[in-house]
C-alpha cells in the first residue's frame, strides 16, 4: 500500500513563510517547547525552503542554507510516517545537487538517526543538547 501524494514546493521565505512558519511552530515551539524566539533567524531569508503538501494541505516543512546545511525539518504529528519527512528530504537533497552542494550537514534529533541513515547521513562526533533536546550532526557525501 502507498502513501499519500506528496507535493513539495520549493521557494524563498517569502513566498512559503506563511504556510511554513506555522508548522516549524506547532513541532518545535508547541509540541517540543523550543523557546520561540529561536524558531526564526536570519537564516531563513537566504535559504531555499521545502513545503510538503497533501491535497494543497500544508503539512510539512525544511530548509536548505547557502552553506549545505539542512534544517528546520518539520511534519506536523498526524502525518509522521506516512512519507511526508523523506519527499521532504529528498526534495533538498536534489536541490542540493543542482547546486553542487557535494556535501550535506545537518543537525538530527537522535531519536530521527535512523530516519537520515536511510538517506545515506551518517553521524559525526558526540551527542550534544540543542534546544534541551539531544542531538548529533550528520553529514553526506555525493
Amino acid at each position: 500500500m502507498s502513501g499519500p501524494l506528496v507535493d513539495v514546493r520549493l521557494g524563498g521565505w517569502d513566498a512559503l513563510a506563511a504556510q511554513a512558519a506555522p508548522i516549524r511552530f506547532r513541532v518545535f515551539v508547541d509540541e517540543q517547547r523550543v523557546p520561540a524566539e529561536m524558531e526564526l533567524d536570519e537564516f531563513d531569508a537566504v535559504s531555499c525552503h521545502a513545503l510538503a503538501l497533501v491535497d494543497d494541505e500544508p503539512v510539512g516543512t525544511g530548509r536548505l542554507l547557502p552553506d549545505s546545511h539542512i534544517g528546520r525539518m518539520a511534519v506536523l504529528p498526524g502525518w509522521r510516517g506516512h512519507g511526508v519527512g523523506a519527499a521532504l528530504l529528498q526534495a533538498l537533497i536534489a536541490e542540493a545537487g543542482r547546486r553542487g552542494m557535494a556535501r550535506l550537514v545537518l543537525s538530527a534529533q537522535t531519536h530521527a538517526l535512523g530516519f537520515y541513515a536511510r538517506f545515506g547521513f551518517v553521524p559525526e562526533g558526540e551527542v550534544y543538547e540543542e534546544a534541551g533536546l539531544p542531538h548529533q550532526v550528520m553529514t553526506r557525501e555525493g
